[in-house]
């Protein structure tokens, strides 16, 4: 079987941005429902994510039915997890805290083979989840994002996107936040201070003037849609994690609200519900 085209490149060649999910749950089963969901591309997180290496590969197995594009978040730019990450068929890479050029030449040369890279050869599951000419074709499908989330590099931006074999850059607001204006403003995602709005965009049009894509963490819909329209390539909607517990606040807090009615219904003693035999 002849290696597939990574779907994310097949997306930015349309002209069309991709919406990515995102798994922090140890999960092959949530994996599983949430790429079934409707994104272009899940990205599974091993660095703040509660998942290590076994369950990362049952996840990434559990994602192939749905034809999304699976990518994994590394705990740290460090070679090992990143190559073994690839070679268990992750479509890319997003590394974490790449502050200079020399970490993204570090970065770019962990997910590239020789000459381009150091990246050692196994594709143990690639082979299989990706196709048997993995090795020939991968450094032109695999994506490598550089993670730019701290004051140090935003100094650095120029000479970090420029770093040859360095596909794109992935906004982590949280941390950049953090690292522009200390403990200023709240944590978390969907930034609308101006000097953030103004750092992001920096980020996007200096990636973009460099012939990199950008990626944007988003908290919501409403600001990945919003991000989109700015740009961007790539747009995160909130994770597993939130959205499972933002589902189930919002049915027990209606639930509540419906007993407190004062229009509810009666009522008619216990609801009986029959359980199949099978359970």
């Amino acid at each position: 079987m002849n290696m597939q085209r990574n779907p994310i490149r097949k997306i930015w060649t349309e002209g069309r941005g991709a919406i990515n999910g995102w798994l922090s749950i140890a999960s092959p089963f949530s994996a599983e429902i949430m790429a079934s969901c409707g994104y272009d591309s899940v990205t599974i997180d091993t660095q703040h994510g509660a998942v290590g290496y076994e369950t990362m590969l049952l996840m990434l197995q559990a994602l192939r039915a749905s034809g999304v594009a699976p990518m994994v978040r590394a705990p740290w730019l460090e070679p090992g997890a990143i190559m073994k990450a690839l070679d268990a068929g992750a479509w890319g890479v997003i590394c974490p805290m790449v502050n200079t050029r020399a970490d993204a030449e570090r970065l770019v040369s962990y997910v590239r083979y020789p000459p381009h890279g150091c990246r050692s050869f196994g594709p143990t599951r690639a082979n299989f989840a990706l196709g048997s000419d993995y090795a020939a074709v991968a450094d032109d499908e695999v994506l490598c994002f550089a993670m730019i989330e701290t004051a140090e590099a935003v100094s650095n931006l120029e000479e970090i996107v420029r770093t040859p074999g360095l596909d794109g850059v992935y906004v982590g607001p949280a941390d950049l936040t953090l690292g522009l204006t200390g403990r200023r403003y709240r944590t978390g995602f969907d930034r609308e201070e101006p000097e953030m709005l103004e750092a992001i965009h920096h980020i996007r049009k200096t990636a973009h003037a460099a012939g990199l894509r950008m990626g944007l963490h988003n908290g919501s819909a409403a600001y990945a849609a919003k991000a989109l329209s700015w740009g961007c390539d790539l747009v995160t909607v909130s994770n597993d994690v939130r959205l499972l517990a933002q589902a189930a606040q919002d049915s027990v807090a209606e639930v509540r609200r419906l007993i407190a009615s004062p229009s509810a219904p009666e009522k008619e003693g216990p609801i009986r519900h029959e359980v199949p035999a099978s359970y």
